[in-house]
């Protein structure tokens, strides 16, 4: 079975920092896109910014020059490194995968962490 788990949230007052961090466990073959999205209260889940397995990377317009998605191959993780926060930020962060797995070689599965409260406070 495939998890991901991630960790990192918290609060903090607008213009600080938080780093996020999603580690992808289990019978895992490979690892293609892995990103993270965000749900505001009343909202829907939104992409925040995406990462390919090559590393390059995508963002939403209103994170771009404050957040930075980078991930680490080797230990199957994705970080997003958020700075200059805003209390519009403020939401439940997920990280999501498009992932192989060991025992389903033929196709990749999406998958979703549990996610991790942010709260930007003004």
């Amino acid at each position: 079975q495939v998890q991901l788990v991630e960790s990192g949230g918290g609060l903090v007052q607008a213009g600080g920092s938080l780093r996020l961090s999603c580690i992808a466990s289990g019978s895992i073959f490979s690892i293609n896109g892995m990103g993270w999205y965000r749900q505001a209260p009343g909202k829907q889940r939104v992409l925040v910014g995406a990462t390919t397995s090559e590393g390059s990377a995508y963002y939403t317009d209103s994170v771009k020059g404050r957040f930075t998605i980078s991930r680490d191959n080797a230990k199957n993780t994705v970080y997003l490194q958020m700075n200059n926060l805003k209390p519009e930020d403020t939401a439940v962060y997920y990280c999501n995968a498009e992932i192989r797995p060991s025992d389903r070689l033929l196709d990749e599965y999406e998958y979703w962490g549990q996610g991790t409260q942010v709260t930007v406070s003004s």
